[in-house]
């Protein structure tokens, strides 16, 4: 059982990032699509690139708003399963699990076209299942192994291609641009559904998104950044081989990179972009198996597959899942044409694109507070909209077999819906929030979860946490009292500072605790609410070492059952405005409390501001005595604007004589006062070395 309890490691920064979502966009939809793309509509194929990335970038931005929203494992699965309930995530997890092996099976195929170009005596299908074995075998051993990898192949590729570019500009004909233009609306519109797939490989990180950090900002940028590189060089790229290569050479060429360095450099030219091209194959097979072991292990969490694929081994990696997926992979190698099947998954993947973006519109129409996502998509609700239309109009250019195969892949993922998944599933998504707008019914899960979603996220840079900890009004008592004696103690001191009497905000917060919207962990209560007037969040803290007796209710009848003693209750008021923020910093303090060394710092405080400072984080607080003959020596009787900090640190409290005192710029500092500075851990790091013997 503890091995199914082990959480995914947070463990890929901003350029595993990029590397992940650039290395999975930048390969068949250079190195192969061109000479396709030539044989449907000439030279004009260059505009289909233009267009397609206009019209990718609707769809890109619901996906970054989900991704930062609710970073999770399976990605469009969990998007897809907590907005329109856990039927629709099923047909998009296990759809998009399957496309994912079949786009890797594609992939490692793909690199027989290029190592044909100077080889000829191998079998590609087993050069191809050999590597997937090897990618399987990194993978094992973690995301960061896989994305040094990634880095590695990516950074290989891009110099290759901006060397392709850069050297290939002299040898242009700018006749061959003559007809660039010269083209069908309806003609350009279906191979601008061809090669619009050739961008969707950035949208693959959010399903590693639980292991990045800080996935509200590396999620947006590393994503915009790959984008944009791929825009560049397949704009770039097109160019010069439509300008190098004459339209009958390039017509129908698998390999039409290779085909300018003939024309250009020979066969030097010829082995160098091959090297590239296949680079490109190898990252697009490395991150699609990641990606793809995500969904069985994120899915086997909701009960939608079996329980053993959420286990995870000693790398902190989703074993089995990760082997079955392989498997699956070599199974499609070794029995199918990945060619032609992966041709056809394209339909399936805009069919997702188009639930995505009204998995956003579901979200913000649920008005669920605990929606928080880093990023929010800009021009809502046209920009949805927009990628809606977009989506199903391209899935129309593709075909009636594209079509036909995503209505089979729907069959099939709805079938193991409701054949199995269904009677283990007992949620729904928060399209029920909507309905309960409408007068129907919601999912009271939902909210818990993304609660626990913010809680792990943390805190949003600018939310003022630590100065509402520093300024919070604190109550040490004596002796065991009732959680109604702790009401009105709060009480008492909040009417003089928000626009409610006594008796409404006893009534508040009694109403809160008897419908359970008062979390007690560990030993601490959190009473809270929203409040119009205010302009900025207050706590009070209560600490009583003889307990304090808070009443526990039957969430069903709203009656008393027992009570439970606490030797703390935080309570926590904020602005009626800003909900979010209020529940990131409730999430905060929750995840302050659950840690272990939280209750020994509490009990032990030997004053009020010790116990300020039991809610802080060490990285984020500095506590300095200031005495002669230490570092803190400096600091006497300067006053506090002449003081020079580093950058981020705010002095929030002074302590001086058992008085507390709030400084301003005019304070002076004394011996033997205790000051503590607050700020972003680099800053705090600093000021340590500074000034901490």
């Amino acid at each position: 059982m503890a091995e199914t309890k082990k959480k995914l490691k947070k463990e890929l920064n901003l350029i595993d990032v990029y590397a992940i979502a650039t290395g999975s966009t930048i390969s068949g939809g250079f190195f192969l699509i061109p000479g396709l793309a030539a044989a449907d509509i000439g030279s004009a194929f260059v505009l289909a690139y233009l267009l397609s990335a206009l019209l990718l970038i609707p769809s890109v931005m619901s996906n970054i708003e989900l991704a930062t929203a609710m970073p999770r494992a399976g990605g469009v699965y969990y998007f897809l399963d907590r907005s329109l309930g856990p039927g629709v995530g099923t047909i998009g997890g296990i759809g998009v699990w399957l496309i994912l092996i079949l786009k890797v099976a594609f992939a490692l195929v793909g690199i027989g076209a290029y190592l044909s170009l100077f080889a000829t005596n191998y079998n590609i299908t087993m050069i191809a299942v050999f590597i997937a074995i090897i990618l399987g075998i990194i993978n094992y051993f973690g995301a960061k192994k896989t994305s040094n990898l990634q880095i590695v192949l990516v950074a290989i590729l891009l110099i290759i291609i901006i060397g392709f570019i850069i050297s290939s500009v002299p040898y242009i004909d700018v006749n061959n641009y003559n007809k660039i233009f010269d083209v069908e609306f309806l003609e350009l519109m279906s191979t601008t559904g061809l090669v619009f797939i050739s961008y969707v490989g950035v949208t693959k990180v959010a399903s590693i998104s639980e292991e990045i950090k800080n996935p509200e900002r590396n999620i947006p940028l590393g994503l915009f950044l790959a984008l944009g590189t791929a825009f560049v060089i397949y704009v770039a790229g097109t160019m010069i081989i439509v300008g190098v290569v004459p339209m009958d050479i390039l017509s129908g060429n698998l390999t039409a990179v290779a085909a300018v360095e003939t024309l250009t450099y020979g066969n030097i030219g010829v082995v160098i972009v091959s090297i590239a091209a296949i680079a490109a194959f190898i990252s697009v097979a490395n991150s699609g198996i990641m990606s793809a072991s995500r969904y069985p292990l994120a899915m086997s969490r909701d009960h939608i597959i079996p329980a053993s694929f959420r286990k995870l081994n000693k790398s902190n990696t989703p074993s089995q899942s990760l082997f079955f997926t392989v498997a699956l992979i070599l199974i499609v190698l070794l029995v199918f044409d990945p060619t032609k099947i992966a041709k056809l998954a394209s339909a399936f993947q805009l069919l997702v694109f188009a639930f995505m973006s009204l998995s956003v519109i579901v979200m913000r129409e649920s008005k669920i507070d605990s929606y928080d996502p880093g990023y929010k998509s800009p021009f809502y609700p046209w920009m949805q909209i927009i990628a809606i239309v977009t989506s199903l109009f391209l899935i129309f250019q593709l075909g009636i077999l594209s079509i036909l195969f995503t209505v089979g892949l729907i069959l099939v993922s709805g079938a193991w819906y409701f054949f199995y998944s269904k009677s283990r599933v007992s949620r729904n998504g928060a399209i029920y929030h909507v309905f309960e707008r409408w007068g129907k019914q919601r999912h009271v899960g939902l909210d818990s979860e993304l609660r626990g979603i913010l809680k792990e996220k943390g805190l949003r840079k600018g939310d003022p946490f630590d100065e509402i900890v520093m300024q919070s009004n604190v109550f040490d008592l004596k002796n065991e009292i009732s959680f109604t004696e702790a009401v009105n103690i709060t009480a008492n001191l909040l009417s003089k500072n928000i626009p409610l009497s006594k008796d409404e905000i006893v009534k508040r917060i009694m109403e809160g605790t008897r419908v359970g919207a008062t979390p007690v962990m560990r030993g601490v209560a959190l009473p809270h609410f929203r409040c119009s007037g205010i302009e900025h969040s207050m706590l009070l803290l209560i600490r009583s070492k003889d307990g304090i007796e808070i009443p526990v209710y039957n969430p069903l009848t709203y009656q008393e059952e027992k009570s439970e003693k606490v030797t703390a209750v935080f309570f926590l008021i904020s602005p009626e405005e800003d909900p979010t923020q209020h529940l990131r910093i409730l999430a905060q303090i929750a995840g302050r409390v659950d840690d272990e060394s939280f209750t020994e710092e509490w009990i032990n405080a030997k004053d009020e501001q010790e116990l300020r400072e039991s809610l802080l984080h060490d990285d984020n607080f500095q506590a300095l005595h200031i005495i002669k003959g230490k570092k803190t020596e400096f600091f006497i009787n300067k006053i506090l604007k002449d003081v020079k900090l580093p950058t981020g640190c705010l002095v929030a409290l002074l302590q001086r004589a058992g008085e507390i005192i709030v400084p301003n710029g005019n304070t002076q500092i004394l011996e033997d006062d205790r000051i503590t500075i607050i700020g972003d851990p680099a800053s705090i790091k600093e000021l340590h070395k500074l000034y901490v013997d």
